[in-house]
Formats: structure tokens, C-alpha cells, sequence
């Protein structure tokens, strides 16, 4: 479930997928494979855990003395059955529940013993208490459904995908919150074609969820005003911090209770695509790709630290503009890439993982990385991630 950019020839929104093209890493997609199927074969046996149950119970029941009872394995079946089948399942499961406590009873002639009724009515009230805890349930997967639309939709409201293209560039961006039950975290980036050239921003604020959101809105807010209006890179970096500075004053936003920690990283890349400058808040500096060569981090000139700390850190102050060759490609990421952990606490290594690669198109690249990393962590990513390709023609 992440946010990707469309390719040429449709939109996307939070949650949609991206258009897959190129080759796939064979690792990377056999780890997926044996995934998918491993998660197939768990589904299937937790569906038939029920049934099992009372089937094993009966069986137990055949092999075991007399003064040994089955019932727990009856009492059990309705309860593993209320989070995983529907109402009228669950009072189904319920009712085969009682019915297999009768037939224990009437196999060894004792159908109105003492001990059948202490039975009867147990099994009567986990079944009962088994379809409470399904309609509990079913409520809870209805409201976490309506939130995750309302937290897709609010994401998608404060930081739309990119365009693909903006004159010789082209975009593909991915998203990734590593809080997926609902789809939402702090990472953020931004493209917009200016009257000054294509800026971009892509930053990091410290949080998840509902807050995080507001504290994305101010910073994409305010960066759009200043982008377009701003005539350098480090002027818009400028009014930009200042600007979450204010507004952190006034609103008291979840950048207040975060102590103003946001990290990010702008960029300005002239139409031709030919060069980009760099204004760094503390950020991981972007990765260049190009044909032939291997990655290397870019000049970012003299960073600063996060945004709205400049008072304490001193500005960022950016360095020349960075020649770009055709076909190069510039990455930027936060740092849920590059803190993601193998099993031996290793690392990604974006430069290395990249190294002897090729990509023909930014979307080709996204996707690698993705399945890359969540090949690298096991599938245990800790934290959002966040990625922007620009592929110069």
C-alpha cells in the first residue's frame, strides 16, 4: 500500500499502484512469490481451524477415556471462528458446537447426565460470546475501513502525486507508510513548475497518523507560496523556514509539540533539465545516477539543520548548480530507505544496492527500490519512506 506517481499514461492517487515496467530483480520478486504464497497457505488453514477443532475433538474423544472430556476443543471452535467468518458462520460454528458436545453425550448413553448440562451451557455461552465478539469485530473492520478512506483521502487532499512530466523531466514518486493499517505518515514531497525553473521539495516530519498530516500541510502550503513567488532556491528555503517558525507560533500545530523538527531537502532544476541547486535542512543529500557511472551523493553546499531551527544551527547556504548529463537520474529519499535493517541490524545502502544497475525509465527505479528494501528488512519496515525520481532526457 504505498503512494506512486502515474506513468505517461494515467493519474494516480494515495494508494494506487504504480504501472510496472522493465525488468523486476529475480530475488526480489521469488521473496515476494514465496510471500505471497506462505500468506495463501496461513489464510487457508486459519479459515479451517474451526472445523479441525471440532473434527479433532470427536477423534479425541474416540481414542480417550470416558472420564476424559472433548469439550474444550467444542468450547474453542466458535471463539477462533469470531474474528475470521461472518456472523451467520460464527452461530453456525456455534450450533456444530453444540451438536458435537450432544453426540459425545449420546454415544456413551448419557444425554441427561449432570455433566452434559454443565457442558451443554458452556459451549451455549462461548457461541453466544463468540458472536458478540464477531459483531465487535466486524464494527471495528467497518470504522478502521472509514478512517483509512478519510486518512487516504486527506493525504491525497495535502500532497498530490507529481506530474509525470514537466518539460524535459521525467517524475515517478513513491510512498510508503509504515503505519499501514492506515496508509499515513510524515514523509512529504512536492514538484511545481515555477516561473523560475521546476522546484521540488521532499521532507521528513517527525510523527504518524492524523498529526502528522497538519504538520505536512503547513509545510506544503507554505512551500507552494514560496516557490512560486521566491527568486532563488535559498531565498524559498528561507521564507519557508521562516514561515513554519510562524506558524508554529500561532497555531500551535503538531510542529510545536515536535519541536519544530522537519527535516528536508529543496532543489531547482532549469527546464532544459540540464542543472539542478540544492538547499539542505538537515536532510539525506539526493543520489545521482547516471549512465555508465557509478552513484554518488550531490553537492548540497553547506547544510543547515531542520527547519525552524535555523535560530540554532545557522542557514543552509547552497552550493553551485550541479551539471546533469541525459539520462541522468536524481533520487531524493528520506531516511526510511537508508534506516531500514536487515536481520543483522545492517543498513540499506542505497549506493551500493544501485551500483552496476540501469534504469530506463524514474518509475523502473521506484520499483527496484521498493522491492529492494523490503527484501532487505524481511518486510519489516520501520519507518515511512518517501521517494522522488527526476530523469533528465
Amino acid at each position: 500500500g504505498g503512494q506512486r506517481s502515474p506513468g505517461p499514461a494515467g493519474a494516480g492517487s494515495m494508494g494506487p499502484m504504480l504501472r510496472r515496467g522493465g525488468p523486476v530483480d529475480p530475488a526480489v520478486e521469488d521473496a515476494a512469490g514465496r510471500g505471497r504464497r506462505w500468506l495463501h497457505h496461513a489464510r487457508l488453514v486459519l479459515r479451517a481451524l474451526p472445523f479441525l477443532m471440532l473434527v479433532f475433538g470427536l477423534v479425541y474423544d474416540r481414542f480417550t477415556p470416558t472420564d476424559v472430556t472433548p469439550v474444550p476443543f467444542f468450547a474453542a471452535a466458535p471463539l477462533i471462528a469470531a474474528p475470521l467468518y461472518t456472523l451467520r458462520a460464527t452461530v453456525l460454528t456455534g450450533v456444530l458446537s453444540v451438536g458435537c458436545t450432544v453426540l459425545v453425550r449420546l454415544t456413551r448413553d448419557e444425554l441427561y447426565a449432570a455433566q452434559m448440562t454443565t457442558e451443554l451451557f458452556t459451549v451455549l455461552t462461548v457461541s453466544v460470546l463468540a458472536a458478540v465478539v464477531n459483531t465487535v469485530v466486524r464494527r471495528g473492520d467497518v470504522r478502521l475501513a472509514n478512517a483509512r478512506q478519510m486518512a487516504e483521502a486527506a493525504q491525497q487532499a495535502v500532497m498530490p502525486v507529481p506530474e509525470s512530466e514537466l518539460g524535459a523531466l521525467r517524475i515517478a514518486s513513491l510512498y510508503e507508510a509504515a503505519q499501514q493499517e492506515a496508509n499515513l505518515g510524515g514523509d512529504l514531497y512536492v514538484v511545481q513548475d515555477t516561473p523560475y525553473g521546476v522546484r521540488m521539495i521532499l521532507g521528513d516530519v517527525r510523527g504518524k497518523g492524523m498529526s502528522a498530516v497538519t504538520a505536512v500541510a503547513v509545510v506544503v502550503g507554505v512551500f507552494r507560496e514560496a516557490a512560486e513567488r521566491a527568486p532563488t532556491i535559498e531565498e524559498c528555503a528561507r521564507r519557508l523556514d521562516q514561515a513554519v517558525i510562524r506558524e508554529r507560533e500561532r497555531q500551535g500545530t503538531e510542529l510545536e509539540r515536535l519541536e519544530g523538527f522537519v527535516t528536508a531537502v529543496l532543489a531547482e532544476f532549469s527546464r532544459d533539465g540540464r542543472r539542478v541547486q540544492l538547499v539542505n535542512h538537515g536532510h539525506p543529500p539526493p543520489l545521482l545516477l547516471e549512465p555508465g557511472r557509478e552513484p554518488r551523493m550531490l553537492d548540497v553546499g553547506i547544510p543547515g539543520g531542520p527547519l525552524a531551527l535555523s535560530g540554532l544551527t545557522g542557514s543552509p547556504r547552497p552550493g553551485p548548480p550541479v551539471e546533469l548529463v541525459p539520462g541522468a537520474t536524481v533520487l531524493f529519499y528520506t531516511d526510511g530507505l537508508t534506516e531500514a535493517r536487515d536481520a543483522d541490524g545492517v543498513f540499506y545502502d542505497p549506493v551500493v544496492r544501485l551500483n552496476g544497475r540501469s534504469f530506463g525509465e524514474p518509475e523502473e527505479l521506484l520499483d527496484f527500490l521498493a522491492g529492494d528494501v523490503a527484501l532487505h528488512a524481511g518486510g519489516d519496515v520501520k519507518d515511512d519512506m518517501a521517494l522522488l525520481a527526476v530523469r533528465c532526457r
